[in-house]
Parts: C-alpha cells; sequence; structure tokens
C-alpha cells in the first residue's frame, strides 16, 4: 500500500494528528463522546487519575482510569461534520502507521460510546430519562460522500422514506443498527429504546420555528408517527448517525446514550438538565468498566 500524501494525513509538528493533537499512545480503546467540553469535565471528575489531557478548539480529550479502567473522553462539538472529523482521526490514530503513513495490518477496534442530550418526539418518554439508539436514522447527507454499500437500502430507512414521503430535494435517509454487543451492555431498567434521527442542524432541520418558516410543516408529525419492529423515532440529534454509520463502516463498535432534556410533543424541559446529565454519566460509567 502506498503511503498516505501529507495533505490527506495531516500531522502536526509534534507527531499528533492534526485537529485532536493527539498521538497513538494518548488514546484509550474505548471512548466516550460528548458534544460539550464542559462534559468532559463532569465526566473526569469521576476519575481515579489522569493520564494525558489536550484541549484544541472544542476537541477537549482527556484520558484516565476510572477504577483500573482506562478510558478516553473527548468532546466533539456539535454535528456531523465535526464527528467526521472526530472519527476519522481517531480511527487514524489506532490504525494507521503515523512514521509509514501505511494503515496497519493488524486493526484495532475502538468501542465508542455517546453521552449526549436530546428532545423526545415520543409524549410517552419522561423528561430526564434516558434512551438508547437502537437504530440512527441519518438524514444529514455526510455518510453519502463514502462508499456505503453495506450501509445503504435497508428495509427500515424504504419504509421511513415512504412513510414520510421524504422531500426528495434533500439527502435520502439512510438507518444504521447501534452495536448490538454494546447496547446489551448499557441496557437497564431505566433505559428506553428506540430509533434517533440525526438531523443537520437544531432549528428548520429538527421542525423548530422562530420566525422562518419550515418548507414542508407536516413532515415532523409524519417523522414521530412512523413505527418499525414496534420502535419509534424517539428523539432528534445531530451526531449518532454520524457515529454509527462511519464506526460500522471503518469497522468499530458504537452505541449512543440520550438524556432526555426536552419532551417536545408536550413542550416541556428539564427543571434540572444538569442533575440529568450527571445521573446518566453515572450510569454510563459503571456499565462501561465492565467491557
Amino acid at each position: 500500500m502506498n503511503p498516505i500524501p501529507a495533505s490527506e494525513l495531516i500531522l502536526n509538528k509534534d507527531g499528533s494528528i492534526y485537529h485532536l493533537k493527539l498521538k497513538p499512545e494518548h488514546i484509550a480503546d474505548t471512548i466516550l463522546l460528548v458534544g460539550d467540553p464542559d462534559r468532559v469535565t463532569m465526566i473526569v471528575a469521576h476519575f481515579d487519575s489522569v493520564e494525558y489531557s489536550v484541549s484544541n478548539r472544542e476537541f477537549t480529550t482527556v484520558t484516565g482510569l476510572y477504577r483500573t479502567k482506562r478510558i478516553s473522553v473527548i468532546s466533539t462539538g456539535i454535528g456531523t461534520d465535526n464527528i467526521d472529523i472526530v472519527l476519522n482521526e481517531l480511527d487514524a490514530l489506532a490504525n494507521i502507521d503515523f512514521q509509514t503513513r501505511c494503515v496497519k495490518n493488524e486493526l484495532t477496534q475502538l468501542n465508542l460510546i455517546r453521552i449526549g442530550t436530546s428532545g423526545a418526539l415520543q409524549e410517552t418518554i419522561a423528561l430526564d430519562s434516558f434512551v438508547m439508539s437502537t437504530y440512527a436514522l441519518a438524514t444529514d447527507g455526510l455518510l453519502q460522500t463514502y462508499q456505503n454499500t453495506s450501509l445503504s437500502k435497508s428495509k427500515i430507512a424504504k419504509d421511513f422514506i415512504t412513510h414520510t414521503q421524504w422531500p426528495q430535494e434533500r439527502a435520502e435517509p439512510m438507518a444504521i443498527e447501534g452495536d448490538k454487543s454494546l447496547r446489551r451492555l448499557l441496557d437497564g431498567p431505566e433505559v428506553a429504546q428506540g430509533i434517533t434521527m440525526t438531523a443537520n442542524g437544531f432549528y428548520g432541520p429538527q421542525g423548530r420555528v422562530l420566525r422562518l418558516p419550515l418548507a414542508c410543516e407536516t413532515l415532523h408529525e409524519k417523522i414521530a408517527s412512523f413505527s418499525y419492529k414496534d420502535l419509534k423515532v424517539t428523539n432528534l440529534e445531530m451526531e449518532t448517525a454520524g457515529i454509527y454509520g462511519l464506526s460500522k463502516l471503518l469497522g468499530h463498535r458504537a452505541c449512543s446514550m440520550n438524556a432526555i432534556l426536552a419532551n417536545r410533543k408536550l413542550g416541556s424541559f428539564s427543571k434540572n438538565p444538569q442533575k440529568t446529565i450527571e445521573n446518566m454519566i453515572a450510569y454510563v460509567l459503571e456499565k462501561t468498566v465492565l467491557l
């Protein structure tokens, strides 16, 4: 295999990867992904020790020990455009030799767990509860930029497109299942499962109206009424489908956990979002040590 050119695999002067500013030895095989850099601090407060930390732009990384488990925590910022950077650079750290610029013969599989916040679409999903993404629906267009034959043309995506009469001028939705072994690990009586739709924005793409009217006013009602094998579209956010899709294509395991801070159907918002996020962090950490 030919070495990857310097214009494609960009390394800093100290040998670290371009955006994350990490070297291969700085990351654990188990990585918690959060959107907000401040949430990294919340998670690391539970650690017994810190081995390494670095911050660049919205990307903050801390690697350390929780009990005896080595874990990295990384903030991704908002949206699948940032997920594209983070997932590709994490995979490069794990599976490309930075000295030869060639893909390694033996590949490392990462465990990627998203700890995020989200708004529920279903009236039955309580504020401050946890939702695990059994499937992610990509509506943002990121995955169409990669060879994705292993992801495209799934029945759930076809059914979703038909049910919602999905506008042809938008990126065609794709459905990706979360890793089954991680889902089993993170499941529990306090966790609901459902379909998470990943949008390419917070306002119009998620059906929110402030001053600008929506191009299709009924689309989000159709999204909320969709079901597949007794699963409904439980929540909307901006990262999970990118994590699931790129992980699947690159050979990693991924699962997304969402703290429900808003109920769109009821028009309500959590009275104590910080406590809800803290509760989910503690829950995920307790499960993660079993990996």
